[in-house]
């Protein structure tokens, strides 16, 4: 009889688990935004936070958390309990590289665990429009010639569009100056004005003053052209092989967070992600849906924190 019970009470404990992933979410599920309402990334947000807040059938939140470099909205979503009722919503620096730029960083990147990838949007390599050269081999040329003359523009030290351009740097054997701005939009508009030589930019923002004809586009960023700008080529095929940029969000969960509830969230968030009507309302934001299993996310990840953190390294890029 006591063996009886004890066979009873282990299997009661080996299927709490189950059940325990059967009834989520049983209330109201957060997600973090390292940044502040308005941007793209918001509106993808609050997108799926609307789309599995239909299929859970419980609230999903977003909580804009901005400032210091995205990492105070980080860290909350790093310290949160792992029970999958704080989930986190990021571009690529806070669960990637940002741990090589900041020597006191208040969580580790590498230890949020990955739920999945979200979407992603080539950047493109946008220059003032009188700008001397046509392609990234003339731009490469004009450089060499004016060792510290060409400019480029970034949202601040250690951004996306900061690394975009010390990467060029890097693979061109050529040096730029830097000249931060505060965020994304006042960086183009230096561009457009004729202020700064180059911002590397989502075409999200940039095609449209590209088709203006207020600025050009030399080349795109991913490792394919985009089908927002085809005429447009990469760098890559342009003169520096290996270059890769591209701006992408995925969602994560705080270290610690069970695989079974993993899957689970990622179960449907790739079966939000695939439904045609999503990728419509993405293609109107020139995002492009990138769904897979957590196991991707995490490859991903990796890849993107060997690839910036060669620029770091090499380039020795410091944010503090």
């Amino acid at each position: 009889m006591r063996w009886c019970l004890l066979a009873v009470v282990v299997a009661a404990l080996n299927a709490a688990p189950s059940w325990a992933q059967e009834s989520y979410p049983s209330r109201l599920v957060r997600l973090i935004l390292p940044s502040a309402p308005g941007s793209t990334t918001d509106l993808l947000a609050r997108m799926m936070a609307d789309q599995l807040s239909q299929k859970w059938g419980k609230p999903v939140i977003v909580e804009n958390i901005s400032g210091a470099g995205m990492s105070i909205g980080a860290t909350q979503a790093f310290r949160a309990a792992p029970d999958g009722y704080t989930l986190f919503l990021c571009p690529p620096s806070p669960v990637t590289f940002m741990k090589l730029l900041y020597r006191d960083l208040p969580f580790e990147p590498t230890q949020f665990v990955p739920i999945s990838l979200l979407v992603r949007v080539s950047n493109a390599l946008v220059v003032r429009k009188d700008f001397p050269a046509a392609n990234v081999r003339e731009l490469i040329a004009y450089a060499k010639a004016n060792p510290g003359k060409v400019t480029f523009a970034s949202q601040g030290a250690g951004s996306t569009a900061h690394l975009s351009a010390t990467q060029i740097e890097l693979l061109a054997g050529v040096e730029m100056t830097h000249v931060p701005f505060r965020g994304a939009a006042p960086a183009l508009n230096a561009v457009v004005a004729g202020h700064v030589d180059l911002f590397f930019d989502t075409v999200t923002t940039s095609v449209p003053v590209y088709r203006a004809d207020k600025v050009k586009i030399l080349a795109v960023g991913s490792t394919e052209r985009s089908s927002v700008v085809p005429e447009v080529p990469t760098v890559a095929e342009s003169g520096l092989p290996g270059f890769r940029s591209v701006t992408w969000f995925a969602m994560a969960a705080p270290p610690g967070t069970a695989p079974a509830l993993v899957s689970k969230i990622n179960q449907d968030v790739v079966e939000i992600l695939k439904r045609p009507e999503i990728g419509e309302r993405l293609g109107k934001l020139t995002l492009e849906p990138i769904p897979g299993s957590s196991a991707d996310a995490a490859r991903f990840f990796a890849e993107e924190t060997q690839l910036w953190g060669r620029v770091i390294k090499e380039k020795n890029v410091t944010v503090q």
